[in-house]
């Protein structure tokens, strides 16, 4: 550049202007160089890059190319020739220098933090290829690392941009640790939520949870920073702050799909009105059924022998022990589940009564399905339910309805016809 210069100012072209072409050729030159090294890397190292990556068996650095790690690293190699070039090429205008540099430096800090970000997510999705990713969730982690490297990058560029040193404004950041605070509020909750939920395991992804306060029901998608992302039954999709979670406490039902059962609890209300004691011809017809002919010849025997050794008048009926219609349609409810393929016989099994109450008596079914899956669940509900309710005139009893519109119509026209209902 030199020698081109005096060789202009020998031919007559005055110094100044001569340096100024000299410039302009050589920042062309420089510009074209820029340009040759984007599209060498862009369109041969990288096309060579992913020609070996989709050859090898690793899944890997597949992760890395997907989240476009190259692709952002291949940006570099113009900035470099500009900011290599720069005091060559532009030695004669020393503001011009600065201002490449600066700007090709700027460049090189923001493609550098690109880099990163894609080589975070590349290492979030290898992680999440193990099975401990489900236990331990670090995505919120990543997420405050990409945060404190944005901020550190943003005072590194406006350091460049003022002329300043980067030192000088980390150490007054003291004076902005509340705007700061206030500024990522949720940030922070989150992370402190996050660090809560991965020590003590309380949400993973894929699990079932349920917030009544927010609508949510469903299964978790993705546990971030700042949301928890959870997919509803109707396929409706809903966000949390994490920190809520936390605070306000929610439903989750891992602990029922680890058992492998699904709980079963519904109630059958008794006509309190069509309980009584069983007599002989009671007895001789529930004989007949499969599931408690030997509990009522067991029952029988048992309550004949304490009734004869405690000297009972059995002409009263209240006398001494007797079997009920109800005691008898509970243990043929609890015989008639534990033969029931789908019941689980190894967790909770009641068949209880509840307090009686002005409808009725509650008759209780607490058992766990076999079957964890919504729809096949629901089925073997409605199985056992339709077989209870169809069962319940069998034992001389009435399940309580309250009465409908239809109902007192036809006792209204059966008193106008003196008829009994």
């Amino acid at each position: 550049m030199q020698a081109l210069t005096e060789w202009l100012t020998t031919q007559g072209l005055a110094p100044e202007w001569s340096t100024l072409l000299v410039t302009l050729v050589a920042g062309f030159a420089v510009l074209l160089l820029a340009f040759l090294a984007h599209f060498v890397a862009r369109r041969i190292l990288m096309r060579g890059v992913r020609r070996v990556v989709e050859r090898t068996q690793s899944q890997w650095d597949d992760a890395f190319l997907r989240r476009k790690a190259f692709d952002r690293l291949a940006h570099l190699a113009p900035a470099i020739v500009l900011h290599t070039t720069a005091p060559l090429v532009f030695g004669a205008y020393p503001t011009v220098v600065s201002l490449v540099e600066t700007g090709a430096t700027i460049y090189m800090a923001l493609v550098g933090l690109l880099v990163v970000n894609a080589v975070l997510n590349a290492a979030l999705d290898i992680y999440e290829t193990f099975e401990i990713s489900r236990r331990i969730y670090i995505k919120g982690f990543v997420q405050v690392l990409k945060i404190i490297l944005s901020f550190v990058v943003g005072v590194f560029v406006v350091a460049r941009l003022l002329g300043e040193s980067p030192i000088v404004f980390f150490s007054g950041l003291g004076a902005f640790t509340a705007v700061l605070i206030l500024v990522f509020k949720d940030s922070i909750l989150g992370l402190v939520a996050g660090v809560q939920l991965m020590g003590n395991s309380l949400v993973r992804r894929g699990d079932w949870i349920e917030m009544k306060k927010f609508g949510v029901d469903g299964d978790v998608l993705d546990v971030s920073l700042m949301t928890v992302t959870v997919q509803n039954w109707d396929k409706t999709i809903v966000t949390v702050p994490t920190y809520a979670l936390v605070s306000e406490g929610f439903h989750n039902w891992r602990g029922m799909e680890d058992s492998g059962g699904r709980r079963i609890k519904r109630a059958v209300i008794i006509d309190m009105n069509t309980i009584r004691f069983c007599d002989a011809e009671m007895l001789g017809r529930y004989k007949r059924v499969q599931y408690i002919h030997e509990y009522i010849d067991r029952k029988l025997e048992e309550i004949s022998r304490y009734n004869r050794d405690s000297e009972v008048d059995e002409s009263v009926l209240i006398n001494g022990r007797r079997l009920t219609n109800v005691g008898t349609f509970r243990a043929y409810l609890e015989a008639y589940l534990r033969n029931h393929p789908m019941v689980h016989s190894g967790l909770t099994f009641l068949v209880r009564h509840l307090a009686p109450s002005a409808q009725g008596l509650p008759i209780e079914i607490y058992v766990f399905s076999r079957e964890q899956r919504w729809a096949h669940y629901e089925a073997i509900q409605a199985d056992i339910f339709d077989h209870v309710l169809a069962a319940v005139p069998l034992f001389d009893l009435r399940v309580f309805q309250a009465p409908s519109g239809t109902d007192v119509q036809q006792l209204a026209a059966a008193r106008r016809s003196d008829t009994p209902v």
